[in-house]
């Protein structure tokens, strides 16, 4: 399986390794820690160095409670970024975004890929992202980040996903976007209990049956650091673990905070399935 955009493509016969770059002041693990731009290149760097093929960019905090960013504000923290690693490497470039604009100008600014955690439900966005012209992660979120996590409830939670993301994909080909465009995102953590969340782990190849791509985050997230009662810097074992699980289902991108260990993962799961 293979996914391409502009000039380059991405192989994903082995999980990819995305490599989060949060470039904003309250994320729940790393807010504050790249907001310069040398600061936000230098991670960006490391990251790269470590074996990661695709580095997601993003200028607003989706944790539960997380505040709305506006516009110009959001362009003001995620653009300069984007240019500054683009001038420096060919690493594919994700813009971790629900706005159209800052879609749109992130792509012209050299992002390869789009990452929605409203699967183009904002505003304009099923537009724009067509005439992009680039791959487009959709995720499922129950809610808002405001509100996701104050009761998700669901008939049947992975029934629940894969019904949206069906109707996601129908919606984007309506509107002209190449269904071989499209990668999905269960959205772990995103509108989920505890139990919804580790449902969707344990039968995540269930989601294979929709013939596209999957993409996956858990990393630091609070069904491990709350779980296991540790801070989200102190959790990176249990993500590893997490990532070692999905990559042996099937997950072909990994979105990941920690990339030199999760390289170390993937590449056991990878030998361990040539060797079968």
């Amino acid at each position: 399986m293979i996914i391409k955009s502009k000039n380059k493509q991405l192989d994903l016969t082995t999980p990819q390794v995305m490599g989060i770059l949060n470039v904003t002041p309250d994320s729940f693990s790393d807010g504050g820690k790249f907001t310069t731009i040398e600061r936000a290149v230098e991670q960006a760097e490391q990251m790269i160095r470590a074996g990661a093929s695709i580095i997601d960019v993003g200028g607003e905090s989706t944790r539960p409670g997380a505040p709305d960013v506006e516009l110009e504000e959001e362009l003001q923290r995620v653009i300069p970024i984007i240019q500054a690693i683009r001038e420096k490497h060919d690493v594919w470039i994700s813009i971790d975004t629900s706005k159209a604009e800052v879609m749109r100008q992130a792509v012209e600014a050299g992002a390869d890929l789009i990452n929605d955690v409203r699967a183009l439900q904002e505003p304009g966005a099923l537009e724009v992202a067509a005439q992009a012209n680039v791959p487009i992660c959709l995720m499922h979120m129950q809610g808002q980040p405001r509100t996701m996590q104050s009761n998700p409830t669901y008939n049947h939670v992975l029934d629940d996903i894969k019904h949206f993301l069906d109707e996601r994909i129908t919606a984007c080909e309506s509107a002209g976007i190449s269904r071989d465009q499209l990668i999905l995102d269960p959205g772990f953590g995103f509108g989920k209990t505890f139990p919804h969340n580790y449902h969707l782990l344990a039968n995540l190849e269930e989601l294979h049956k929709l013939g596209l791509p999957l993409l996956v985050g858990m990393s630091r997230k609070s069904m491990l650091f709350k779980l296991l009662e540790k801070s989200p810097s102190e959790v990176i074992g249990a993500s590893i673990a997490c990532a070692t699980i999905a990559a042996t289902k099937g997950a072909h991108i990994i979105r990941v905070h920690d990339v030199a260990e999760t390289m170390d993962a993937v590449k056991i799961v990878s030998i361990t399935a040539e060797n079968k």
